[in-house]
This record gives C-alpha cells, sequence and structure tokens, in this order.
C-alpha cells in the first residue's frame, strides 16, 4: 500500500468510527439514534477540521457527543499520521522508515530534519501549550455568562476547535455574542493564526527566540518557507482587514451598528477566520456580496502547509504570484527572496489550483442540478447560486464559514459536501495519488516544442 493511501484510508478510518459514535443514543442530547447522515457530515466535518453543520452542535449533542466531536478534531488538525505515531510512541515501540515518510508526505515536508521522534514530541507539546493558553485566556470571559463547569468546558471545546481550525461552536450564533469582547476575540484569532501557520514556522520561532534570549552570536538564518509564510499571511491578514472594514462599514446588519473599535475588532476576526477557522463573530448571511466574494477568495487561499487548515496554502498563492511577475519581466525563473524555486514547484503549485478549482466547479455544477432536479423552485423560494459556492469553498477550504444553507440541502448534497471536505483536509494530489498510485519515472526523453499561451 502507498503511503499516500495509508494516510487517505486513515482518516477515512476515523471519520467511519466517529460516525458510528455519533449515531449512538449516548451522543445525542435526547438520547435517541442520530440520523446516519447527519453523524457522517458531523464527523466528517470534524475530523477534516471544518466546521461545517447540519444541525447545531451545543444543543443536539449530548456533552459526551460534543466530547467526541472534540477528540475528531484533535485527531484531524494533528493529522491521522501524527496521531498514530505518538501513540506508538507511548506504548514504546520504535516506528520505520515508511512511518517516517508517511509524516513527512502528511506534513508536506520535502525532508525530515533531526530526530523524527523528536518532532512528533514537539508537535504534541507545541499544540497542548497553545490549547491549554486559550483556555485560560477564554476562562474568565465564559464564567460571566455560565456556570463554572460548564464555562471550563466551553473554554477547552473552543480552544481546541480554534487552534485546529475546526470552527465548531457551543453556541448557536457562534461567537456573535462575544464580539465585543477582546480577551475572546485574541485568543480565538491567536489560535487560528498559529495553528495555521505550521508547525515548521512555529519551530522556526522558537529557535529564533532561543538565540536571541541565549545571545548566541551567529545569525540565525530562516527558512524561505518561513519566510513566504509569515510575509504572506501578514499581508492577507491585514488586507482582509482593511477590505472587510471598507465594505460592511455601513451594512446595518453587519457592522453599522458597532462602535469604531468594534467594527475593527469584527473586521479583524473576520479576516482571521476566514483562513479556515470558521468562527464568526457577525451573520454571514447578511453580508454584502462584495464580502461574501472577497471572503470565498480568501477561503479558497486557506492556511500554511504542515499547519491545520486547508484551502489551497499561502506557499501556493505566492509562487504563483511570483511565476506571474516573472513572465511579465520576461524571466524564465521564479526566483523569491534570492533562491531559486524548483520548477517541480511550480507546477504542483499549478496542478493545485487547477485540481482545486474543477473540484470546486464541478460539486457547485452538482448541487445546483440536484437541488433544482428535486425542487424547481428551490433556488427562487430559498438560496441562490451564489450561496452554495460559498459552501462549496467553505467546504473544500475546509474552513466552515456559512450562510445557512447546509442544513437545508437534500443527503445527496450533503455527501457530495462529505466528500469536497475530505478530498479538502486530505488534499486532493494526495488523494489522486491514492488512487492512481506511485509514479512511474519517465524513460523517454521527447522533443521540445514551443506553441501559443495566452
Amino acid at each position: 500500500m502507498t503511503i499516500a493511501r495509508t494516510i487517505c484510508l486513515g482518516f477515512l478510518a476515523v471519520i467511519a468510527v466517529g460516525t458510528l459514535l455519533l449515531m449512538l443514543p449516548f451522543s445525542s442530547h435526547d438520547g435517541s439514534w442520530t440520523n446516519p447522515i447527519i453523524a457522517l457530515f458531523t464527523s466528517t466535518s470534524a475530523v477534516c477540521v471544518t466546521g461545517l453543520i447540519v444541525v447545531d452542535t451545543g444543543t443536539y449533542f449530548s456533552f459526551w457527543g460534543q466530547l467526541i466531536i472534540m477528540l475528531l478534531i484533535q485527531v484531524g488538525g494533528l493529522g491521522y499520521m501524527t496521531t498514530t505515531t505518538f501513540l506508538i510512541l507511548l506504548v514504546g515501540r520504535r516506528f520505520d522508515l515508511r512511518q517516517k515518510l508517511a509524516i513527512k508526505e502528511s506534513f508536506d515536508r520535502p525532508f525530515l530534519q533531526g530526530n523524527s521522534q523528536s518532532l512528533i514530541r514537539s508537535i504534541i507539546a507545541t499544540t497542548l501549550l497553545f490549547e491549554l493558553a486559550g483556555a485560560i485566556i477564554m476562562l474568565n470571559e465564559f464564567s460571566q455568562k455560565h456556570e463554572t463547569l460548564e464555562a471550563l468546558w466551553f473554554a477547552v471545546f473552543h480552544s481546541i476547535s480554534a487552534w485546529n481550525n475546526a470552527g465548531f461552536a457551543l453556541l448557536k450564533d457562534s461567537l456573535v455574542s462575544y464580539q465585543s469582547s477582546f480577551s475572546i476575540n485574541f485568543a480565538i484569532t491567536m489560535l487560528i493564526i498559529f495553528g495555521g501557520i505550521g508547525y515548521q514556522v512555529i519551530i522556526e520561532m522558537y529557535l529564533f527566540l532561543s538565540h536571541k534570549i541565549t545571545q548566541k552570536q551567529e545569525r540565525m538564518i530562516f527558512s524561505l518557507n518561513f519566510k513566504v509564510v509569515t510575509s504572506t499571511t501578514l499581508l492577507l491578514l491585514i488586507s482582509g482587514t482593511i477590505v472587510f472594514l471598507l465594505i460592511e462599514y455601513n451594512n446595518t446588519d453587519t457592522l453599522a451598528p458597532l462602535n469604531f473599535k468594534d467594527k475593527l475588532l469584527a473586521a479583524w476576526f473576520q479576516s482571521v477566520t476566514t483562513r479556515t477557522a470558521g468562527f464568526n463573530s457577525i451573520d454571514i448571511s447578511q453580508m454584502t456580496i462584495a464580502g461574501l466574494f472577497i471572503t470565498m477568495g480568501l477561503m479558497f487561499v486557506g492556511a500554511s502547509p504542515s499547519g491545520t487548515g486547508g484551502g489551497i496554502k499561502t506557499t501556493t498563492l505566492r509562487i504563483l504570484s511570483d511565476c506571474t511577475r516573472s513572465v511579465l519581466r520576461g524571466n524564465d525563473e521564479v526566483v523569491m527572496y534570492k533562491r531559486e524555486v524548483p520548477i517541480s514547484l511550480v507546477l504542483k503549485a499549478v496542478a493545485v489550483v487547477f485540481g482545486s478549482t474543477n473540484l470546486v466547479v464541478l460539486i457547485t455544477f452538482s448541487i445546483s442540478f440536484i437541488e433544482a432536479s428535486l425542487n424547481p423552485d428551490f433556488f427562487e423560494v430559498n438560496f441562490n447560486s451564489l450561496q452554495v459556492l460559498f459552501e462549496v469553498i467553505s467546504a473544500f477550504a475546509t474552513v466552515g464559514l456559512s450562510t445557512g444553507i447546509t442544513a437545508s440541502l437534500s443527503p445527496f448534497s450533503q455527501l457530495l459536501l462529505v466528500l469536497t471536505m475530505y478530498t479538502g483536509r486530505v488534499g486532493v494530489l494526495l488523494l489522486m495519488a491514492a488512487i492512481v498510485g506511485d509514479s512511474r519515472p519517465r524513460v523517454i526523453q521527447y522533443p521540445e516544442e514551443t506553441l501559443l499561451v495566452g
């Protein structure tokens, strides 16, 4: 079995276990059996750290159901291979080269530096540290509206959900009721950002701070991945905040009723949460058309490689934008921060965007066709095609933001969204590699010939 198939089947196995557990009576609030479609959709959304829901998490599921969802989020955020490898380390077993290669593939790392066991331990430690810090920050705010144990549970659940960019919330309005709370907004956004930039970037940040504290004389050289991820993430966050503030400033259903401080806080939160997180502090269904389009664009880009989010990734966007700039300047190579990007990475970026775009278009068309076939007046009565596209991009990029139509879709359309969430989590190229199998090296060199483009 190929490494790609191992990872893909591993995620399917976790989704299947989660589905069975969520179907059992103890998982629902009223003690009844849960509809298999609801259980499958919720389990997939949790494992794929998406956050799209067909039932309200806080009221439909019992404490045990919510606990199962939280554990599925944790496993899905860490990744199947990381979780299983950590369990192997706990029982004292050693893992072989195949497992090391699987870890490399799941984190999209070209190579593994240093001791692989140390890498896994540092990932787990980083995860627990950030989640604990986030829960502590939010605990006081939740304690003001809820009993101590319930507030503690809310703080832990939302911290884990935010770090893993899942977007599951136990409140009916997500975080709209806390849109003016600085502590909640600060904790959630920081967890989303650091969870989405990737473990490799966080480790490099830690090493840089260690160099500063120990006052080492040698200069630390950041990797190209670090420079691209941090600069692109900052650019998207800042520009997204400004754009949302300008577009929604006078919208009476979103930012208009708020004072300037809260408007700025809500715009910042909206810019951050589109990075595959799925929480919302304003009503997404009431946003302007321009606001929805900006949200879809940011969702499609998503987080960064080896992070807990989805999308085509910030590095893919940066490679293609710099590739376009190189073509316009008449250059034959892509150079970023005085480093030439291998042509193989450029081709991979093109394949990711092409495959992702085709998947989104295909699923959007399929859902629109299915809903229109089942009820010809459905789009006129309930929602429009833009909302379908929004929902599909949200599912593919494992975001979880919704205009509120997911629960209204037919079971067939919901199953298509399940497939979309799964594909978005494991990755288009990884899924295709699992289906096609190992690639074979080309033994024949063909003559080169040009053709007209553009």
